[in-house]
């Protein structure tokens, strides 16, 4: 049994998965001597984003196509994940895992999952099984954990304000550091959403999987 499953949402912050928090993510489970497997969604991103101008891109990016990138080709379709194969399951952050593993960043509240993000999340949810959440990813807790499920994104009002307005219990939380939720098994971290650099990201991701590692 491989140890983690990791989902990756894209390649790059503005429009799938935050390429810094990713990486740091493998390297954290390497460190701990945690066995991975990366999966992403098959489908067309959401939207494209030209990284050097931060501006839109008149073009259509597949989801796991670009997600291999950073899983340097090691990659399998979302839709194969089978959850009794892995021990738990880590979703780095970027506008990604808003946009194309769910449509929190155009519906906030009102957000949906990915029907397969729904699916393989919910199956590690109601086994039991440790569960990580990255950056803007916590904002998906609330659609797989019961209602007052602990979870946080840092210290962003208004995006804190629509998870607590989807049923989660918001809990403020400094770069580099993360919060638990030992009922569920589900821990969080803000990452980029408030790391000013590399280093900060990479404290509180450490502490993330630690968290996990000690789960397992």
């Amino acid at each position: 049994m491989t140890d983690v499953a990791v989902v990756l949402s894209g390649c790059g912050f503005l429009d799938g998965a935050e390429i810094h928090e990713s990486v740091l993510t493998l390297l954290a489970l390497d460190t701990h001597n945690l066995s991975y497997q990366c999966y992403a969604p098959d489908k067309p991103q959401m939207d494209v984003v030209n990284h050097a101008a931060g501006e839109p891109a008149d073009e259509s990016r597949n989801v796991l196509v670009e997600a291999a990138r950073i899983a340097r080709g090691n990659i399998r379709p979302l839709s194969e994940l089978d959850p009794d194969s892995y021990r738990a399951i880590v979703f780095p952050g970027g506008y990604g895992a808003a946009k194309n593993l769910c449509n929190f960043a155009v519906a906030g509240a009102d957000m949906v999952l990915d029907p397969q993000v729904e699916r393989v999340a919910k199956a590690f949810a109601t086994r039991g099984k440790p569960a990580g959440y990255i950056c803007i990813a916590p904002a998906m807790i609330s659609r797989i954990y019961p209602q007052g499920v602990r979870c946080t994104i840092g210290t962003d009002e208004g995006t804190a304000a629509a998870l607590t307005a989807m049923g989660a219990e918001h809990v403020a939380c400094p770069v580099d550091d993360a919060v638990s939720d030992e009922r569920y098994k589900v821990v969080s971290t803000p990452a980029y959403m408030l790391a000013q650099r590399i280093s900060e990201a990479s404290a509180g991701i450490g502490k993330l999987i630690q968290q996990i590692a000690d789960w397992l």
